[in-house]
């Protein structure tokens, strides 16, 4: 999340009852906003396929811990960046996309080339938190991306304590949640201290990119055996083009705070 300057918009998707979805161009990379200058996601034109923005990239942070997924959620479409990665990048895997604002979806196969719905990609116009409330969603989630942000980014517009309880149910047993966590700082340590009370462990990462800050949170703590880690991200960066041996140094940071 940050801002960009507000300049002519070459789309405009504005279904009533819900933000316009917007987009603009700046040097090769095309960014979705919500009728304001907050960036909510982007895809650089010559890698439409690929993540563009250091934050999203690191809501793929789960992969240290779980490398074939079966299912994985995002709650929040964006510009549809995670979910086409995940679709396109890991053949195996159903992913699933939960989003209120329909002017997002259609921005999105017009604009952001979100392939339709198939046998292993199923994005829903529906509220996130009728979704992980739905006892029919709960048990069966490998991994859950939760990016929820309304048009003027001030927090999570879903941070209680009963919606990340709510998450924490849609997790398999191993299951593991990244959040991004933006806006005002007081937003920080509560949605921190929320997740805490439900998760069995909860890590994050330096801030990158204006206040973006990437947790991860685990139905069951994991081992952190750093050598692992760093094997897997080796492998990570030669096979998916992800920075993430900074993704375990920035835990082996996390975890000297602690100390």
């Amino acid at each position: 999340m940050s801002r960009l300057p507000t300049t002519a918009s070459a789309a405009r998707f504005d279904q009533p009852g819900h933000p316009p979805a917007t987009l603009t161009e700046f040097q090769g990379v095309r960014f979705l906003h919500l009728g304001t200058s907050w960036v909510q996601g982007a895809m650089r034109l010559s890698k439409p396929d690929a993540i563009e923005l250091e934050y999203v990239q690191m809501m793929m942070m789960w992969l240290l811990f779980e490398p074939r997924p079966r299912h994985v959620v995002q709650l929040g479409l964006g510009s549809a960046a995670l979910t086409k990665f995940c679709y396109h990048k890991l053949p195996g895997t159903r992913v699933t996309a939960v989003e209120l604002n329909p002017n997002v979806i259609d921005i999105c196969h017009a604009h952001f080339g979100l392939p339709p719905n198939d046998a292993r990609l199923d994005v829903r116009e529906m509220n996130a938190l009728d979704f992980v409330m739905d006892a029919a969603n709960h048990g069966g989630v490998d991994v859950l991306q939760v990016d929820l942000y309304d048009e003027d980014a001030r927090g999570p517009v879903l941070d209680s304590p009963e919606f990340y309880q709510a998450c924490y149910d849609c997790l398999s047993d191993d299951g593991v949640m990244t959040t991004n966590v933006f806006g005002d700082y007081p937003n920080y340590d509560k949605n921190l201290q929320a997740m805490e009370l439900v998760f069995d462990a909860v890590v994050w990462l330096p801030e990158v990119h204006d206040a973006n800050i990437v947790v991860l949170a685990f139905k069951r703590a994991p081992a952190l055996d750093f050598s692992v880690l760093y094997e897997r991200a080796a492998a990570i960066r030669s096979t998916l083009n992800l920075p993430a041996k900074n993704w375990v140094n920035g835990l082996k940071a996390w975890m000297h705070d602690q100390q």
